[in-house]
């Protein structure tokens, strides 16, 4: 007899089917404001699609919405409690203050909705989401739904002029002369684009290395670098967002790994070398070696710790093998990109470095970057040179989590 599945406390059997037809959305936290039309029943199977796709979904809804449908339809259909009305737990706040959401979807939008929020009023519990949500700038769409003759209404359309470049709107589908909201799919399509989904890289292959690697000089004494793992970990969930399948080879780093990927966490280089390498026997369109692996590690490990009463210390190191020279002559057909850090070199010295290493290794591409003085001041920001066998181009000096981004668009258009 088959085991039950053991639920936990918070864990409501319907969040089975959370990243079950993708992990695009995993970690975004959607609002789904719900408005009084009949149109209201498809918000129910919209909520069902982005969890499926990994987004945690809160619900709020009209006090018109719970004449057409229950509010536990709502919680059924999403795990999470139902706001329908606001109470001292300041709701409105816990949703839609600075960065407590990472957008909010009004499905379906009414005239009604529309205008409140046009006009700064907030006397329901979805025209104060919205107003909080407005103020606090956490990015709003709104699928419009009522009478073609509502659409047309000269302070309808004063209302979306004014919002139009402060929201995002879905444009309804015009049908049997009223303008309907856009099905729960096209909604779907339109977030997922939104957060980064890519056509070009859905469903391909990635495998990366990224973070530290340690290597013992006795049992409680290594040599290590200071990687967090951070331009790893960010570029991994950006690739993730965009639609591809990534094998996360890990070493010990500070930053958590992305959800979504399948995470090997190893600890030495020889473990990533040998892990790598065992991957490298399945097949992938791309292969990302942004790991800080050690570049020598003890020629001999002690076996016990060694004593500390020694004036001077001589510890012998050997050449580890570079994990990016094992890709190509495993799979040729990879899109292989390798990273290169330097310190305090000028940019065109950086550049030629990287060309070097390119050549060398057989990569496609090599991702350059300067981790001198500059970078160890703020280590949130750095510039990357992506280099290639045609041309170089830059990130600019910016934020990591804008630094993936630029990879990601630039790995893009190397594979279309």
């Amino acid at each position: 007899m088959a085991a039950k599945k053991k639920i936990l406390k918070n864990d409501h059997p319907s969040l089975d089917i959370v990243n079950s037809h993708g992990v695009e959305l995993s970690g975004k936290k959607i609002v789904l404001c719900v408005a009084g039309s009949v149109a209201a029943y498809k918000a129910i199977e919209l909520a069902r699609l982005l969890m499926r796709h990994g987004a945690d979904v809160k619900c709020v809804t009209s006090n018109a919405v719970t004449k057409l449908i229950q509010p536990e339809y709502f919680k059924w259909a999403t795990g999470n409690d139902v706001i329908t009305k606001l109470t001292g737990d300041l709701e409105h706040i816990r949703l839609a203050d600075y960065n407590q959401s990472d957008l909010v979807i009004v499905y379906p939008a009414t005239a009604n909705t529309l205008g409140k929020l046009a006009n700064g009023i907030d006397d329901t519990p979805v025209s104060t989401v919205l107003t909080v949500g407005f103020g606090s700038k956490i990015p709003i769409l709104m699928c419009l739904a009522m009478h073609a003759s509502m659409y047309e209404n000269s302070a309808v359309k004063k209302n979306i002029t004014f919002l139009k470049n402060k929201i995002e709107f879905l444009s309804p589908q015009m049908i049997e002369g009223k303008a309907k909201s856009p099905e729960p799919e096209d909604v779907l399509d339109y977030v997922l684009k939104k957060f980064g989904f890519s056509s070009v890289l859905n469903n391909k292959k990635v495998l990366m290395t990224a973070g530290p690697t340690i290597e013992y000089i006795d049992p409680v004494r290594v040599i290590t670098n200071l990687s967090s793992g951070k331009t790893g970990s960010l570029l991994a969930s950006e690739l993730i967002t965009a639609g591809a399948k990534v094998t996360l080879v890990y070493g010990p780093a500070n930053e958590k790994p992305p959800k979504g990927a399948k995470i090997i966490n190893v600890t030495t280089g020889k473990e990533m070398f040998d892990v790598t390498k065992k991957e490298l026997k399945k097949k992938y369109d791309i292969v990302i070696m942004a790991a800080a692996a050690s570049d020598y590690t003890p020629q001999k490990i002690s076996k016990s710790k060694i004593k500390s009463d020694k004036e001077s210390l001589e510890i012998r190191l050997k050449k580890a093998p570079k994990i990016i020279d094992l890709v190509k002559k495993l799979q040729k057909d990879a899109l292989l990109v390798g990273f290169k850090a330097e310190t305090n070199l000028t940019k065109n010295a950086l550049i030629k470095s990287a060309q070097k290493k390119r050549k060398n290794s057989g990569a496609d591409v090599i991702i350059a970057n300067d981790i001198g003085t500059k970078y160890q001041k703020n280590s949130n920001y750095n510039q990357v040179f992506f280099v290639d066998d045609k041309k170089t181009t830059t990130s600019g000096w910016t934020k990591k989590e804008k630094i993936v981004k630029f990879i990601r668009k630039e790995i893009e258009k190397k594979i279309r």
